[in-house]
C-alpha cells in the first residue's frame, strides 16, 4: 500500500470517528459506508483516487483481524455469564448452527458454478456464523429484552469459532481437489488439533500468569490491555509456528483465557477496540475487491440464494432449535431475523480468494460476498426500526419474566459493535 493509499484510509477512519454517531441516526452502520467507499474508490468516480492492496496484505489483515475477533469474542463470555441463557445457546449453537450449514450446503450444492461438496460446505459454513455488529442497534436498544440480546449476542460471539474449522477444511479439501495446494482435509484436521492445545496451554497460561501479577501489583493499568492483545497475537503465531491453526487457537485460548479466571471484562475491550479498528479496514478490501465482481456474476439464481441463505435458511433451523422454548412466534422469528452476516463472512472470502483459483472458486466466493452485501443493507437499515418497533412486543426467555427480560442489563457481556451508540440520545440539535 503506498503513502497515498494510507492517506485516504486513515482518512476515511478519521472522517468516520467524527460522524459516527449522526450517521447511524439514519442506520449508515460502519460496514454500509466502508463498503460503500471501497467501491466508490475503486469502481466510481473517485477511482482516481482508489488504494491498491497487494494480495498479501489481504491475507495478512484478514488473518489477523479473525484471530483477534475470534479471542474477543471467546473471552467476552465465561460459563457464570452462560448459565442463564444456557439452554437457549446450546439450542442455538447445538441445533440451529448445524442444521444452517446443513441447509445452506444443500442449497449451495446445486447452484450453477458450485460444483463440488467441498465448494457447497464452504459456502453453507462461511454464510452460517452471525455478527451482533451489523444489528447493532438490537443489542442497545432497551425495548429489546435483555435476555433476548444476551442470547443474540453469545451466539454470535461464538458461532464463528465453531464455523471456522469447517470452513478450513472445505477451502482445504476445495484446493485438493482443484491441486492448487497440498493442504487436504486430514492434514487440516491435524492442524485444528495442534491449535486447540496450543490455544488451551498459551491462553490458559497467559490468563493464569495475568492475574497473578495483576493481585501482586506487577501490571500497570494502562498496559493490561496491550498485555491480552499480544496474548491473543501469541496464540495465533505459536499455532502457525507450530503448524497447527492459528484461528482454532485464538478462540480456543479467548475461551481458556477466561475460564483462567483472569477479569475479561475490564480487559478485553482493549482488545476488541483494536480488532474493530481492523474490522472496518477489512470491510473497506470488501469493498474494493469483492463487491463489484460479485455484483458482475450476479445471477438469478445467486440472488434467490442470497434471500433464502438471509430468510429461510436461518430462520427455520432457529425454528426448529427454539421449539419447545415459549418464546413465542414474535420472539422466534426476531431472532431468526437478526442473524446478519459480517465480519467472519468477510474474512472467509477473502481467505477462500486467496488460497483458491478457478471459475468454481470465484463463483463460490460472489455467492458468499452477494450474500454478506445484502445482509449488510437489510439487517443494517432494519435494525433500529425494528427492534423499536417489536421489541416490546418479545417474550422473555424460559426460566424469565417479562420484566426482567427486558429491564435486566446483559452484564459482563458487551456487544461487540462498530458504534458506541446510546439510541437515547436523539434529542433535537445533536
Amino acid at each position: 500500500m503506498s503513502d497515498s493509499d494510507l492517506a485516504i484510509v486513515a482518512g476515511l477512519v478519521f472522517v468516520w470517528g467524527m460522524l459516527s454517531a449522526r450517521l447511524e441516526r439514519f442506520d449508515m452502520t460502519a460496514p454500509i459506508v466502508f463498503t460503500a467507499a471501497g467501491v466508490l474508490l475503486t469502481h466510481g468516480p473517485l477511482t482516481s483516487l482508489g488504494i491498491t492492496p497487494g494480495p498479501e496484505l489481504v491475507k495478512v489483515l484478514a488473518e489477523a483481524t479473525l484471530a483477534l475477533v475470534l479471542f474477543s469474542d471467546a473471552s467476552r463470555i465465561g460459563l457464570r455469564q452462560l448459565r442463564p441463557d444456557l439452554g437457549l445457546c446450546l439450542r442455538l449453537l447445538g441445533i440451529g448452527l448445524p442444521l444452517s450449514i446443513a441447509l445452506g450446503t444443500l442449497l449451495a450444492f446445486i447452484l450453477p458454478g458450485v460444483g463440488t461438496v467441498w465448494l457447497a460446505l464452504l459456502v453453507g459454513t462461511a454464510l452460517a456464523p452471525t455478527d451482533a455488529a451489523l444489528g447493532s442497534a438490537v443489542m442497545v436498544n432497551p425495548a429489546v429484552p435483555a435476555g433476548i440480546r444476551r442470547v443474540l449476542n453469545i451466539e454470535s460471539g461464538l458461532n464463528d469459532g465453531i464455523a471456522t474449522p469447517v470452513v478450513l477444511v472445505a477451502i482445504a479439501g476445495a484446493s485438493t481437489a482443484e491441486h492448487v495446494g497440498d493442504t487436504g482435509p486430514g492434514k487440516a484436521v491435524a492442524e485444528l488439533a495442534i491449535g486447540l492445545l496450543v490455544g488451551a496451554a498459551v491462553g490458559g497460561g497467559g490468563g493464569r500468569l495475568l492475574e497473578l501479577g495483576r493481585n501482586r501489583g506487577w501490571v500497570a493499568d494502562g498496559f493490561a490491555g496491550a498485555a491480552v492483545l499480544g496474548l491473543a497475537l501469541c496464540c495465533y503465531a505459536t499455532s502457525v509456528a507450530l503448524d497447527g491453526n492459528g484461528f482454532i487457537a485464538a478462540f480456543t485460548g479467548g475461551l481458556a483465557f477466561t475460564a483462567a479466571g483472569s477479569p475479561a471484562t475490564g480487559l478485553v475491550p482493549y482488545l476488541e477496540e483494536t480488532g474493530a479498528l481492523l474490522s472496518l479496514l477489512v470491510w473497506l478490501l470488501f469493498g474494493v475487491i469483492a463487491v463489484v465482481p460479485a455484483l458482475e456474476a450476479l445471477t438469478w439464481q445467486t440472488a434467490l440464494y442470497a434471500v433464502l441463505s438471509l430468510t429461510a435458511v436461518r430462520i427455520l433451523p432457529v425454528a426448529v432449535a427454539l421449539a419447545g422454548t415459549h418464546l413465542g412466534r414474535p420472539a422466534v422469528l426476531f431472532i431468526g431475523w437478526f442473524g446478519p452476516r459480517g465480519l467472519a463472512s468477510v474474512v472467509f472470502a477473502l481467505l477462500a480468494l486467496e488460497d483458491l483459483d478457478g471459475p468454481a472458486a470465484r463463483a463460490t466466493t460472489a455467492v458468499i460476498a452477494f450474500t454478506v452485501l445484502l445482509s449488510v443493507l437489510a439487517h443494517g437499515l432494519t435494525a433500529d426500526p425494528l427492534a423499536k418497533r417489536y421489541g416490546a412486543r418479545l417474550a422473555a426467555p424460559q426460566g424469565q419474566s417479562a420484566a426482567r427480560a427486558t429491564t435486566a442489563v446483559p452484564a459482563e457481556i458487551p456487544a461487540r459493535r462498530l458504534i458506541r451508540r446510546n439510541p437515547n440520545d436523539d434529542r433535537p440539535g445533536q
